[in-house]
Formats: structure tokens, sequence, C-alpha cells
């Protein structure tokens, strides 16, 4: 994979996220841009994959709720199911083409779990995947706490979505929802895990490198 890239975009509402994937992915499958690589923070917001179309949106909360606490409920157009987006969590959406070698959707989220992995590692935080789940986890086996969510879109080998990492979330948000629909685990995050606060941009140049290390691989 070529050169990366990297557009920090600092606070973007998540529609305008939705409009701006849209473009850089026509963008991208026409060549006028290389991989591209978008970090963000959004406001306080519940998105909905492709999971909660024929079943339940794994939202607690009432309407009500939401509304008191000003968060917004959104269509994602990415699989997996509920997850919560807000201020103090890095999102970061590649825009990458994984035609010709890398076209294989599994390898791709591992792909990502490993680039968390990578991340946390720098800050002393040992990630973990957990068996048939996404994303990335720490803890101990059987009691391990979500410190970073996966969903991805990939039309014609064109990638958008992608990853969100607690920093310094408030995890009360957490509580509207069911965390991507599985129930009976805790949600954490690195402030929660180290017990002091990370700066934002260190955890962004670290999720730089991180997509840099492994994205370079054939």
């Amino acid at each position: 994979m070529t050169e990366i890239d990297v557009r920090r975009l600092g606070h973007l509402a998540y529609p305008d996220g939705l409009d701006l994937q849209a473009t850089l992915v026509e963008d991208r499958r026409a060549g006028r841009i290389g991989d591209t690589l978008l970090l963000l923070e959004h406001p306080p917001v519940i998105t909905l994959g492709a999971r909660t179309r024929h079943g339940p949106t794994h939202i607690v909360a009432s309407d009500e709720e939401l509304a008191r606490q000003n968060v917004t409920v959104h269509e994602a157009g990415r699989g997996g199911d509920v997850t919560y987006h807000g201020p103090g969590q890095v999102v970061a959406y590649p825009i990458f083409d994984l035609k010709p070698d890398r076209c294989d959707v599994h390898r791709y989220v591992r792909d990502l779990e490993s680039v968390l992995i990578a991340v946390l590692r720098e800050f002393g935080i040992a990630g973990t995947r957990v068996k048939g789940l996404s994303g990335v986890w720490v803890g101990e086996t059987g009691q391990e706490r979500k410190i970073a969510a996966i969903g991805v879109r990939i039309s014609r080998w064109i990638t958008s979505h992608g990853l969100a990492l607690n920093v310094t979330t408030d995890l009360r948000h957490f509580q509207l929802i069911v965390p991507c629909g599985i129930v009976g685990r805790a949600v954490t995050s690195m402030e929660a895990e180290l017990g002091r606060v990370v700066p934002m941009d260190e955890v962004e140049d670290a999720i730089v490198r991180g997509f840099g290390v492994v994205f370079a691989k054939g």
C-alpha cells in the first residue's frame, strides 16, 4: 500500500462525516485521491448498523432520555449493530482501495484490530481479541471490557467507516444502548484503564503509526 494521506478533522457532525466519506469513496474509486485516513471526533450520537434493520436496535434509553442528554440517532450504512460515538473517542475512517492484494474482508477487520492493539501497546495497555467478536478488548479472559469498536463498509473493495477507540469518552453514554448488541460485556476507555487523562493528539499520532505499519505489509 502506498503512503496514506491523513486528514485530522477535529469535531465533525455525524451526517457530515457520512457525506464526506461518500464523496471520498467515489474520489478513491476514480483515482482522484490516494488512500486516505480521516481522524475525528463526533458529537454524542448513536449509530445503527446493518444488523439492526430486521431486529431490535438495542437502544435501551427512551427518546426523551436521549433528547435530555443531547444524543442523536442515525443510520450508519455500515456493518455491525448499534454503537455510540462521542467526545473523547477517536474515530478513524480509512478510505482505502484494497485491490489488488488485500481483497479479504476478514483480513481487513483483523488488520484494523492489529492497528488498535499496537496503539494500546504504546500506552502500556494490553489489547486483545475475543473469539467471535470484532473490536479490541482488555482484561482477563471471561471478564473482558471493550475499549474499541469496529464497523466497516466495503464497496467494490473501497473501504469506509472503520474504528472507534475510547480515550476519554464519557462511558455513561454506553448505558443508553447494548453496545454492538453484545449483552453482559462492559465498556472501558484508555483513561479508565490508566487512571489518567490521555491526550487525544498523542493517540491520533499512534493510530497513524499503527496504520503505517500494518498496512505497509503486503
